[in-house]
């Protein structure tokens, strides 16, 4: 009989360890449960920490039982109750312990629950990791600690794959580290792409972006894709279509943005710049083509590489005063205009320079007049541009040529006195 009792008592002091066991995890879930009930009110924050700080003594105490430590449910609380943990703690020193352990038992968890019990949980725990490595980064970014920004602002994307806030974020810090450290590039350039598959609200700002880092990597023929598309998507943001503009020609394909400008600027025709760009489109192909009309092998190809080019100097003059029309006092436009004017004035003064020695004088004055009425032409930019700008080497310098290339012999030497004193004041500026 004392045999029996005796077994009875055992069978009772095993039922009440497991219990007990069983019991710190019970206290653990119901002190979280409760932190997280009250968390997110100010004037409950010391009953918040209480039961944060209750829901810890139990978790450690459920995780080193060998009867608890392995189960789904203690990985996961484990993980959630040291990730708050972590975010409320403002000392490094005391937050990089608990954070690390949280991690560890995040890992653990998400491999453990097999079937999906602990969810919320797991992915309380994630978000808590999330604010942690936010705060962290944010810091971090505000004193220009690009680098470590970038790592904090991973770990957080890491913690939420899918949030396009911590994308956005560890692009930007990648973006500038990538200044010192080029490796960050490809880190920021990862991130805008991902972003790009998103429904993120500033995507149109991450085309541009993403398209500039292409282009200082060098990469223009993703910088190419990454514009148009953005264009595509959005065809009325005139911002992706002036850069669209831009960087075709930075990329020298100045051709294939002859049919995309009506529509620019029909999207927005106040921008100054998208005409502008039209016009120095225009103007780099006549260019071109001034080029291939040096290297004509007979006079037909020459002709006809002069005529094209005459073309698309008149179109670019037309661009550049549609620019000049909303903005009288852009710096470029007059520039520019006074350039692409002054351009056939050139042209028509080094025929006059070229004439056979045979030529009569009444040919030699025809051409010059000629080229003088194209100059008076131009002047009025090409001054313009020196007031906007007189320390433009540029300016100084279109002007120089018109006071050089003027044949006015009532006013030849006004006129080279005026240019000589050009020349003054661009060696000064180049430091000759």
């Amino acid at each position: 009989m004392k045999i029996k009792f005796l077994i009875i008592g055992l069978l009772g002091f095993i039922s009440a360890t497991a219990f007990a066991q069983k019991g710190q995890l019970s206290d653990a879930q119901d002190n979280y449960t409760s932190y997280d009930a009250v968390k997110s009110q100010k004037a409950l924050d010391s009953k918040a920490a209480q039961s944060l700080a209750d829901a810890k003594t139990a978790i450690d105490k459920a995780s080193t039982n060998e009867k608890t430590a392995t189960l789904p449910q203690t990985y996961a609380l484990k993980g959630a109750i040291y990730g708050a943990l972590a975010m409320r703690d403002s000392v490094p020193a005391t937050a990089e312990p608990k954070i690390t352990t949280a991690l560890d038992n995040i890992k653990k968890a998400t491999a453990a629950d097999t079937k999906g019990d602990y969810k919320k949980l797991i992915t309380d725990a994630n978000l808590y990791v999330a604010i942690y490595y936010q705060g962290i980064g944010v810091k971090q970014y505000q004193a220009k600690k690009y680098e470590q920004a970038y790592q904090a602002f991973d770990s957080w994307l890491q913690a939420i794959p899918t949030d396009t806030t911590a994308m956005y974020y560890s692009s930007l810090a990648a973006t500038n580290a990538g200044i010192t450290n080029p490796k960050f590039n490809q880190y920021a350039i990862a991130d805008y792409n991902k972003l790009l598959t998103t429904n993120y609200s500033a995507n149109t700002k991450v085309y541009g972006y993403l398209a500039t880092l292409y282009m200082q990597t060098k990469d223009t023929t993703n910088a190419l894709k990454t514009i148009n598309a953005g264009v595509a998507k959005y065809p009325s943001n005139a911002s992706l279509r002036e850069m669209q503009v831009r960087i075709t020609l930075q990329a020298g394909k100045e051709k294939e943005l002859t049919g995309t400008f009506d529509a620019a600027i029909a999207n927005d025709p106040k921008n100054k710049n998208l005409t502008y760009y039209a016009a120095l489109t225009y103007s780099r192909i006549a260019d071109g083509q001034e080029d291939d009309a040096g290297k004509a092998k007979d006079d037909a190809g020459k002709a006809a590489a002069i005529k094209a080019a005459e073309d698309n100097y008149a179109k670019a003059a037309d661009y550049y005063k549609k620019s000049l029309a909303i903005d009288p006092e852009y710096f470029e436009g007059n520039l520019n205009l006074g350039y692409v004017l002054m351009r056939p004035a050139i042209d028509i003064y080094n025929q006059a320079r070229a004439l056979p020695s045979n030529a009569t004088q009444k040919q030699y004055d025809d051409l010059r007049l000629k080229a003088d009425a194209q100059f008076d032409i131009a002047y009025p930019y090409l001054q313009k541009a020196v007031d906007l700008n007189p320390k433009s080497v540029d300016a100084l310098s279109n002007l120089r040529n018109y006071y050089r290339g003027k044949y006015d012999p009532a006013h030849a030497a006004d006129n080279k006195a005026k240019g000589d004193d050009l020349k003054k004041q661009i060696d000064a500026l180049s430091g000759k």
